[in-house]
């Protein structure tokens, strides 16, 4: 299986509230959300589906109410607006990695495979995690590491990086995971997560685009249309949590002299969603996922 969508039926169930609305799954993938989209669309809706990765487009669907964009959804307004659409009634975001990218060895996103340091979702795009881990200075590696990792030991981490390719090239994934051996074994597995994690984020400028999508996203919901995000991580919900509540990623909203700020989205539901035992037992990516659903005012 290309991937298994966590939250399926209810993150669509949220999203899809005018069967013959416009809707838009920013991470197409392996397609399982944007075929349960379809379901519950009419002849008259319209799906648009955007994923940066090549491989995405394999599992395009055969639905004159679909169109796959191969671009990343940071331009999503102007991708939607060459295909004449201003206005939507809902956009639908899975976020972070496939279960085909991490299953794909080559591809470098996986803590348990050796393979080229890589992790680009975009493989047309020139920065990857090659460059970054032989060519970034060292200060930049530390803060990669503390603030898209979350890692205490950020500036020793990046010390021993910068140590060891004076020497030789740090090629594969087997080569970045060595330098640090020292990590006790049952600390090793959410080590090397959180720094494949950050590593990630920079290629692929995870977090940017993140705001980027999310801004536009208002700008082109129709009223009472819903942002659907399904987020894997605290440095991504965090984003989504506060730009749902009032609009901004940092600081705080101009209030009135009673307090009060204008407020962008209603949450659909104050806490985030998760997953039930059953799901978390069934795909064991589901574990980490929270969901969160705004109903644009």
């Amino acid at each position: 299986m290309y991937h298994n969508p966590v939250l399926l039926k209810k993150s669509v169930d949220d999203l899809v509230t005018d069967p013959d609305g416009i809707y838009v799954d920013v991470t197409f993938g392996g397609g399982g959300h944007s075929r349960e989209i379809l379901k519950k669309l009419s002849p008259k809706g319209k799906l648009y589906s955007f994923d940066q990765d090549l491989d995405a487009l394999k599992n395009t669907i055969e639905d004159e109410r679909f169109t796959l964009i191969n671009q990343n959804f940071r331009f999503l307004e102007n991708m939607l607006m060459a295909f004449g659409i201003s206005k939507v009634d809902g956009i639908l975001a899975d976020l972070g990695v496939s279960s085909h990218q991490f299953d794909e060895a080559e591809r470098g996103f996986s803590t348990r495979m050796n393979a080229p340091l890589d992790m680009r979702m975009n493989v047309m795009q020139v920065l990857d995690a090659k460059k970054i881990i032989n060519e970034y200075e060292e200060e930049q590696l530390a803060s990669i590491f503390y603030y898209y990792g979350e890692l205490r030991e950020s500036r020793r981490l990046a010390r021993e990086i910068v140590k060891h390719r004076q020497t030789k090239k740090i090629e594969t994934t087997e080569d970045l995971k060595k330098l640090f051996s020292y990590i006790p074994q049952f600390k090793q597995n959410k080590f090397f997560a959180q720094v494949f994690q950050a590593v990630r984020i920079e290629v692929n400028q995870e977090l940017e685009v993140l705001k980027e999508m999310l801004v536009q996203s208002y700008k082109i919901l129709k009223p009472q249309g819903r942002l659907v995000v399904i987020s894997y991580h605290s440095l991504e919900d965090r984003l989504v949590k506060r730009f749902l509540k009032n609009g901004m990623f940092e600081g705080e909203p101009a209030r009135d002299i009673y307090g009060n700020f204008s407020k962008t989205f209603d949450l659909l539901q104050t806490k985030a969603i998760i997953p039930d035992e059953a799901e978390i037992a069934e795909n064991s990516r589901a574990r980490s996922a929270k969901m969160r659903v705004g109903i644009k005012l």
